[in-house]
């Protein structure tokens, strides 16, 4: 059985792209999106609206993964046109591409290290931490990763953390992010106007809505689940990290499709360059990748992972907040006392 390097470098004949095959789903997925994005708009029943915005959101979330493993180069690297229409579908989903390729590669680089993974993931404390903090961090902390946060992706994740924030703190750098949060505001007002507030709702809140709880759940399942593993500086590994860190998410065929495979998310931890539709292949062919740490969309295990909140550095596993025990009271002076 393979490992560290050796095992990284047996996935690299799977990192080649398919041109026509990457152009397909592009094309293909994109024509989809924007059918069911017209449904929405001039179908007369109101069923068929509702199944046409559904399906769209659906479909937004299908796009991002692609789009994401376009930011990757995993599919049409080369291909100019594919980095303006990338770009062009990264401005109107409020996920910038600058923003985007530094927060996700900083996550790559980063996986399941106890320091300095927060950036383009979800913040990680330890117990000893976590009792010090103050309770202003506790809560920010908890916040981060409440259940409701989870639920609102579409505002906390999207609209505050990959638009407003990423402007407010490097306005040159992120310049994109304020014409996204103004573009999505235009387009509001459009539809507002023309087909009434049911129109936004149905055209826009509910496929933004569906689309970023789904890819915000994903983005927490996949490396927040029971049996993940999280490292020191020193102990930490790439392939470790993918392996130990990064969850293989079982769902069935048809959200296999709607997902664009993400949920073999160890192997694309494990070489983020091999196109999403060759996932399944690498994990039938490679027998070192088929025993991943598993998680699924099945109710009993959104709870499990969701009540994850705190990595127990003795007991090496993430725990729920009846683990902790009483956090201490930080003083004016910053002296911690027990509370």
């Amino acid at each position: 059985m393979r490992t560290g390097q050796e095992l990284i470098l047996a996935t690299k004949p799977y990192a080649k792209d398919d041109t026509a095959k990457s152009w397909w789903y592009i094309l293909s997925t994109g024509s989809l999106m924007v059918a069911a994005v017209v449904g929405t708009l001039w179908c007369v029943h109101p069923a068929a609206k509702i199944v046409c915005s559904v399906l769209s959101g659906l479909l937004i979330l299908r796009f991002f993964v692609i789009y994401h493993d376009q930011q990757h180069h995993a599919i049409l690297p080369r291909s100019k046109v594919a980095e303006v229409l990338m770009r062009i579908f990264g401005i109107l989903c409020m996920s910038p591409s600058s923003v985007w390729r530094s927060s996700h590669n900083h996550h790559h680089n980063h996986n399941s290290k106890l320091r300095g993974s927060h950036i383009g993931s979800f913040p990680i404390m330890t117990k000893s931490q976590f009792l010090k903090s103050s309770a202003s961090k506790r809560f920010a902390y908890l916040f981060y990763r409440h259940p409701l946060t989870i639920l609102f992706g579409y505002i906390f994740m999207f609209v505050f953390g990959m638009c407003i924030n990423p402007f407010r703190n490097d306005p040159k750098e992120h310049f994109e992010c304020l014409v996204a949060l103004l573009l999505h505001i235009a387009i509001s007002v459009v539809l507002v106007i023309y087909t009434g507030w049911m129109g936004l709702v149905l055209t826009q809140t509910i496929p933004f809505f569906i689309a970023y709880v789904m890819g915000t759940y994903l983005f927490y399942a996949q490396h927040n689940f029971p049996g993940v593993s999280f490292n020191d500086n020193s102990g930490w590994t790439y392939e470790k990290a993918a392996l130990e860190s990064s969850s293989f998410l079982k769902t069935n065929p048809i959200m296999n499709w709607f997902t664009a495979n993400i949920g073999y998310h160890h192997i694309h931890h494990l070489n983020s360059k091999i196109p999403f539709y060759r996932l399944p292949q690498v994990m039938r062919e490679m027998p070192e990748l088929q025993s991943a740490r598993t998680t699924s969309l099945s109710p009993l295990d959104v709870i499990r992972c969701l009540r994850l909140k705190i990595w127990d550095v003795e007991a090496q596993r993430m725990v729920g907040l009846r683990h902790i025990g009483k956090p201490e009271v930080v003083g004016p002076s910053g002296v911690s006392q027990a509370s």
